[in-house]
């Protein structure tokens, strides 16, 4: 029962919105003087400008110039889809610079019920000429320090914010993570947060990045938002799609589409 639950406090935008958990994002209304976001900073612009922002609330990132890497629960299906709109190249949502482009298909994760497995690819189009993010094809990078960054809410229940923010979490094993959520899926799933809480992903965050530094000094993408228990709640992780476990069925999903 409590596994239902959970999984239903997944970070769409629809259920409230990735609180870079506690990162407080300022509110849409508010204007560019903001006062000091909690638990986070505010992104530069080009910091991150593989970031991408979806019409249906949840966040992505660019795998490929023209397809678009994001949670399963943020999309409603398989096929051709031109509802969602892909933002991109901005960290400000109202910006005047920023690219907007329709999708064209969607590919939901195969045999995604709810439960782990929890990605999706978005075909754009026409291709966005902005950097890439590639993925972590091994557990080599599902350690240490990693970056989360959205455009969720900065509050548990909290709305959509305007500019995008960004924050720090390190990893938990999955042993700690278990303590929180039984129901892990330990070979799909990642976590990270701090013990104490106070910085998070949050609703609106979903299928947003989690990345860190390669070897090479380059981002690199080892987990994919998809739940958790509140937003920055002490002893309750965030809950991230282990990346490198479906890198495979990722690159052979993107040949399809």
């Amino acid at each position: 029962m409590k596994k239902n639950i959970v999984r239903a406090l997944q970070r769409c935008a629809a259920a409230g919105a990735v609180v870079l958990a506690a990162i407080s994002l300022q509110p849409t209304s508010s204007s560019a003087a903001t006062p000091p976001v909690v638990g986070g900073t505010r992104a530069a612009q080009g910091e991150f400008p593989f970031m991408v922002r979806l019409s249906m609330g949840c966040g992505g990132a660019l795998y490929t110039k023209q397809i678009v890497l994001t949670a399963a629960h943020c999309v409603s299906g398989s096929g051709n889809n031109t509802s969602i709109t892909a933002t991109a190249g901005v960290v400000d949502l109202q910006s005047s610079s920023a690219i907007k482009v329709k999708s064209t298909k969607v590919l939901q994760a195969p045999g995604y019920n709810g439960t782990g497995k929890d990605w999706a690819l978005i075909k754009l189009a026409k291709p966005i000429d902005l950097p890439t993010l590639k993925i972590a094809d091994t557990k080599a990078y599902d350690n240490g320090t990693f970056t989360v960054a959205g455009w969720g809410a900065a509050r548990e229940g909290g709305g959509q914010q305007r500019y995008l923010l960004k924050a720090q979490v390190p990893f938990v094993s999955d042993a700690g993570c278990k303590q929180a959520y039984p129901e892990l899926v330990a070979g799909e799933e990642i976590c990270a947060g701090f013990q104490q809480g106070g910085v998070d992903t949050c609703q609106g965050d979903s299928g947003g990045p989690m990345f860190r530094k390669d070897n090479n000094n380059a981002w690199i993408q080892v987990g994919i938002v998809s739940w958790g228990e509140g937003c920055a709640r002490p002893d309750y992780p965030g809950v991230y799609t282990e990346v490198s476990t479906f890198a495979s069925a990722i690159k052979s999903a993107a040949a399809r589409l």
